[in-house]
């Protein structure tokens, strides 16, 4: 897997996402306590942009800090967001007990671009919204992956990333699908050429690797510390129990 973002790889499925192993559980802490949310808010609905380049859901001061590298194409990512998020959305999060924050991890390269760029091209508060949608249908949009043919795949060569990943995002389906979801196809657009963007990716980039040595997705981090061999939620939750998360 390349850790350069915006270069072409092979446009099917390649490794990098998932791979289940067991985890070791450390000495369970005390539980923390529960904060309650400002007055006629609820912690699942405070969301805000991280300096990573990462959205985080919940009580910003969270004694447990729960941080998940992730891609759209990423099977296993799908499957956390679809069992792992809504209890913790439900739990530990409402609570004010951990916070969520979702950092976009291209981990197949071209074809994880234009669901980055167009599940960003909202406001904070329609993000998770946006990526839970994304998620459900990823079986469709990896379905129009393997569908592309050898012809669409020579056109991209000696195209600019950008260009590479206009054309995906027509060719796939993603431009009309946040279209349906409320963006205008001009903003839509833009966001997909828009250099703060493609820059804040290519930062975002840099300290996944170089700071937590990320490889795939999902990658798990608590109060910083990569959670390692852990790839679903059954992995996880004895890891936020031990912090007193749960």
């Amino acid at each position: 897997m390349s850790r350069i973002a915006f270069s072409l790889l092979p446009l099917l499925i390649v490794a990098g996402c998932g791979d289940e192993k067991t985890a070791t559980v450390s000495a369970p802490s005390a539980p923390v306590a529960a904060k309650p949310a400002p007055a006629g808010a609820n912690w699942i609905d405070v969301v805000s942009r991280t300096p990573e380049g990462g959205y985080r859901m919940g009580n910003p001061d969270a004694a447990v800090k729960l941080v998940e590298y992730g891609s759209r194409s990423c099977p296993h990512c799908a499957a956390f967001d679809g069992e792992g998020v809504p209890s913790l959305k439900n739990g530990a999060i409402a609570s004010g007990k951990l916070s969520y924050e979702f950092r976009d991890y291209p981990v197949h390269g071209a074809i994880d671009m234009a669901p980055i760029l167009l599940g960003q091209c909202v406001e904070p508060a329609q993000f998770f919204p946006m990526l839970d949608q994304m998620m459900r249908s990823q079986p469709e949009y990896l379905a129009k992956v393997q569908a592309l043919t050898q012809a669409e795949q020579a056109q991209l060569q000696g195209k600019s990333p950008t260009e590479i990943t206009a054309f995906l995002a027509d060719r796939l389906g993603t431009i009309e699908f946040v279209k349906q979801r409320g963006v205008p196809e001009a903003k839509a657009r833009a966001c997909l050429t828009d250099p703060a963007k493609l820059a804040a990716i290519a930062q975002g980039l840099q300290v996944a690797d170089q700071q937590y040595k990320v490889t795939g997705t999902p990658t798990f981090i608590v109060n910083g510390k990569v959670v390692e061999n852990v790839v679903d939620w059954t992995g996880l939750k004895p890891v936020l129990s031990t912090a007193g998360a749960l």
